[in-house]
Parts: C-alpha cells; structure tokens; sequence
C-alpha cells in the first residue's frame, strides 16, 4: 500500500516510517533538501526532497497515496512564532490540498497534540474544549487542527486525528536527549516536587497506535488522546533516567507560580531584542508540561481500535537509556 510520511527526518516520523517499511509498505517521506535521513538507511523508501510548502514537491510526494501520515512540525519549546506558523499551519494547509487531488486516498491521519486543550488543570477527555493561552505551539497546532477538520467537513477528506501527550524513547530530543544533557550538567528541575503526571507515550506504542487508527473504520473523523496510560509521574521518569545515566536526582525544585514567573522573566529578554542567540533556559512551555497532569484518558483509542501498549515504562526507560550512551 502507498504511503505518505511526513516528519520522517524527526522523531515519531522517522520510528513510523521504518515501522511501515519493514511492514511492507510502499513508503514516500517528505523531507527539506538538507534533511538527516541516515536512520532510513537500508529501508526501501522513496525520498521526495522539499518542504511542506512547496507546493510542487507536496503533489509529488502524495502522488498514489492510499494513507497520508502527517507527523511533521515544529514541537520544540522556543522557536520564532514565524517557524511555527510555517511548519505547523501552513505546511498542514499546503499538505491538505494536495491530498484534495489524490483519488486513492483513504486516511489522512493528523498528528495534533494534547497540548491544544490549552494545559487544563485537570486532562479532559476528547470532547474537552481547544484552548488557545497565548504559546505559539499551543495555538498553531490549533490552527493546524481546524483546517484538518475543516477539510473533513467541506472536502470530504477522510481525516483521523490523534493527541500524543509525552512522546519519549531512542532518538526523543525533548523527553530524552535534552533531560539527560540537565541531568549531567547538573541543572534539572522539578516542579512541584515532580508530582505531576507524564502522560508518558513510548515511541513504539505510539506508531502501533497511529497504524491501528489509519486503518480502523472507527476512527473515521475521530479524534484521540494517547497515553500509555502509566500514571507516572515526572519524578518517577526523570529519576528513572538519572539512575540509568548515573546522574544525580534533580536537587533543584520549584513551586509552579514561582516558576511559571521565573520563565517569564527569562523569555522577556528574547522577545525585546530579537536577535538575541540562544534560548531561555526555561520557558512556560516547559512549566506547564512539567507542572500539570498529562494523563490525558486514552479510552476511546482502547475501545476503538484496540490501543494496548507493549512496551512499558520501565523497559522504555531502559532503551532510552542505552540510546543515550551509545551516543558517547
């Protein structure tokens, strides 16, 4: 079956890709011209060369698509609000339109975010409201959002969206590589004591999950959180990491309004003199993921297409681990 895979130079695309080639899949990826591809090595996928808004290079790459899989965007914590906008809003448009014109087409599968219910003090269901409070990731993978329902709607496409939380495992930046350089350096925080839940989702659960969406009629114009439903929270993994790195537990810890101040006092600087270098070294992105419960409820993908994750957390935390290391 031909398949399109957006984000395949990143994390959760390029574990999706090479799930999907080992499959037996007739996979295409998307990818900038400068764009690290070496983990796709030995798979035998086709590789269309361009960015989400070419336009010319999107026709191509969901040219005889069956299933387009769009898990390309900017994620990162600190960007320029432009770079979200590109990736996130008008990559996704572009990408919808070429999907327009491809008659094979059964499944355009949307790959949004939790963070869209705008960090709610206590994680809703699917039906929770999409809350915009003013961070650029928050509110452009809202707007990614609507256009993908609002092709759903007006164009007939057949949309499925899913809502991963804490994607972590081998080749995670965020969630892994970025936590273990605090760690060695000394310089992780907790806050609230750790107390808040991950809503940690090991990168394998996730494609398993993302795979079984595409390809069950129930979730058809269906949205879906997806946790691996652990419980765990941040002091649970982040001591899990340091142990296995060898590093000390994270002695720094803040109250969440205090740090929630302290963010904003260090994002200040780089928003009066744009050409600052660098980045703040936290940000409230960072705060709210680190200070509000995560466990969003993946019911409905149980019940819908049988979501049962297989890796757990300890033994997720483990190859993460032996990632990192075989780094050095």
């Amino acid at each position: 079956m031909p398949v399109l895979v957006t984000g395949a130079s990143g994390f959760l695309g390029g574990h999706l890709a090479e799930f999907l080639a080992k499959q037996g899949e007739e996979v295409t990826v998307l990818a900038r011209a400068n764009a690290d591809l070496r983990h796709l090595t030995g798979s035998r996928i086709r590789a269309v060369r361009g960015s989400l808004t070419e336009s010319s290079a999107v026709k191509e790459a969901v040219r005889g698509a069956t299933c387009i899989f769009h898990c390309a965007a900017t994620s990162t914590d600190w960007a320029p609000v432009e770079t979200y906008l590109e990736s996130n809003v008008k990559g996704t448009e572009t990408l919808l339109l070429a999907a327009r014109e491809s008659p094979r087409l059964t499944r355009f599968l949307h790959v949004s975010t939790t963070d869209v219910y705008g960090y709610p003090q206590v994680p809703c269901s699917e039906s929770g409201a999409l809350s915009d409070v003013g961070l650029p990731y928050n509110r452009t993978k809202i707007l990614a959002e609507k256009a993908v329902w609002q092709a759903g709607r007006e164009n007939g496409l057949p949309v499925t969206v899913i809502r991963p939380a804490t994607i972590y495992g081998p080749r995670g930046k965020a969630f892994v590589t970025d936590i273990a350089d605090f760690l060695r350096k000394g310089e992780m925080a907790y806050v609230n004591g750790g107390r808040a839940t991950g809503g940690f989702l090991y990168v394998d659960n996730a494609v398993d999950a993302i795979v079984a969406a595409a390809q069950s009629p129930a979730a058809l114009g269906n949205a879906y959180n997806l946790t691996d439903g652990t419980g765990a929270d941040w002091k649970t993994y982040v001591t899990a990491l340091a142990g296995g790195l060898g590093c000390k537990a994270p002695w720094i810890n803040l109250p969440y309004g205090i740090a929630m101040a302290v963010a904003g006092a260090m994002e200040a600087p780089y928003h009066w003199f744009k050409s600052l270098p660098g980045r703040p070294m936290l940000t409230r992105h960072a705060v709210f993921l680190l200070g509000r419960d995560q466990e969003y409820p993946s019911e409905k993908a149980r019940a819908d297409f049988s979501f049962a994750p297989r890796v757990s957390l300890d033994e997720g935390v483990a190859r993460s681990v032996a990632w990192v290391k075989s780094l050095s």
